[in-house]
């Protein structure tokens, strides 16, 4: 963050020290705006003069009022219009007494809405250029007069600005944030369903045959001494049973297939012994990918092992894909008590684009893996660059005793 960042942080956190600063500045412009003569002796164009002392009061009320253009931003404009339209009434007209009304009327415009910009505005340069026009000293033409009008109708504009582009930055802003917002949601949604689809075909496919399994198995167990011939045929019908309970199986997996996915690997679920294996891939791809172990060679549950591996394995595809050209990546698996912990970091610049519309699942099948095995997921930015995935993983699976609720 650079220095100017910074001050503008702390000013946005102090707004009252903020507007106390700005109205001791104001001041001090109108001060010595006051000694100055624009029209000197013997033609000299500038000079020096010495300014009323109820213009100088004029100035002090007028900038003391501005420390509280924040809390009530019509009132100060009021009180500022007032001390403007006495000294151009009574003291002397080029004492720049006006510059505090310019100043409270950019702060109304900038607060408030457009209308109230407007008629604030008009009524703010009528006063004050009629006042100065009419009741003032000097000829109703001279420049001094009409660079009143100028100058409100130059601070109405300029709050008025500032406003609008307040308002489009904080459109944006509320966009972009309900934009990340509904495509989450839309993403939780989609695999809730799936997940629930899912679950109810292999409900409906499984569970009718297992429990005829079940029931022609405790037949052929009853009659197996005593009838073989029924025992046989009860065996039979538990071969059949199991034998379409597999092919309906295997059918409703190949609905979530692709006509050019891969056949289904008949090898052992891949775990944390591959994890060389896995990094050499990459290293292969182009990725700069550091391995540190510390687990001490724990043999974990095949579950435990697979969310694992998948979390690498998914973890260093988004580096490779997103992080940008030249980034590293370090993978590191440590056993902390019953747990072990897993933590892939990159420092990468993500200048690469987003991932195309219908993807950027992978952080949430990551989640999805872990909690199913009882394990914790965070992920997200890390400070001065990069991201980081973090997953704590039970060396014990939870899975079976979730199972041993059904």
């Amino acid at each position: 963050m650079s220095t100017l960042s910074r001050a503008r942080c702390r000013l946005a956190a102090h707004p009252s020290a903020l507007d106390t600063a700005l109205a001791a500045g104001v001041l001090v412009c109108m001060v010595a705006g006051s000694f100055v003569e624009p029209h000197g002796p013997d033609g000299v164009t500038w000079g020096v003069r010495t300014p009323d002392p109820l213009s100088l009061v004029l100035m002090t009320l007028g900038a003391a009022a501005l420390v509280f253009r924040r809390r009530a931003p019509i009132a100060v404009l009021a009180w500022t219009g007032a001390v403007s339209v006495v000294e151009s009434v009574t003291g002397d007209p080029r004492a720049p007494v006006v510059m505090s009304a310019v100043v409270a009327l950019y702060t109304v415009a900038a607060a408030t809405d457009r209308p109230t910009t407007w008629r604030a505005g008009l009524l703010s340069m009528g006063v004050l250029t009629g006042a100065a026009m009419l009741a003032g000293p000097l000829p109703w033409y001279a420049q001094e007069n009409l660079a009143v009008l100028a100058w409100t109708g130059i601070g109405a504009t300029a709050g008025d600005a500032v406003r609008s582009r307040r308002a489009f930055v904080r459109a944006i802003r509320e966009r972009a944030e309900k934009a990340e917002r509904t495509r989450e949601e839309e993403a939780r949604r989609r695999v809730a369903e799936e997940r629930l689809r899912i679950a109810r075909d292999l409900h409906d496919v499984v569970a009718h045959h297992i429990a005829l399994v079940n029931v022609q198995a405790g037949v052929a167990a009853h009659v197996m001494d005593k009838r073989p011939d029924q025992a046989k045929e009860a065996l039979a019908h538990v071969r059949e049973a199991s034998r379409s309970a597999l092919d309906e199986l295997r059918a409703t997996v190949g609905l979530l297939r692709q006509s050019g996915d891969p056949e289904a690997p008949t090898e052992p679920a891949p775990g944390l012994d591959r994890l060389d294996e896995l990094a050499g891939t990459f290293r292969n791809a182009g990725l700069q990918v550091e391995v540190a172990r510390a687990d001490q060679g724990t043999t974990l549950p095949t579950a435990v092992g697979l969310a694992a591996y998948r979390v690498v394995q998914e973890a260093l595809t988004n580096v490779q894909k997103h992080a940008g050209p030249g980034a590293k990546a370090e993978v590191s698996v440590v056993r902390v008590g019953p747990n072990i912990e897993i933590t892939v970091l990159d420092d990468g610049t993500g200048e690469d684009p987003a991932p195309a519309a219908g993807g950027g699942h992978g952080l949430l099948g990551m989640r999805e893996r872990v909690a199913a095995v009882r394990g914790t997921l965070t992920t997200g930015p890390r400070y001065g660059g990069g991201f980081r995935v973090h997953a704590i993983l039970p060396v014990t699976s939870g899975t079976t005793a979730r199972g041993n609720d059904v």
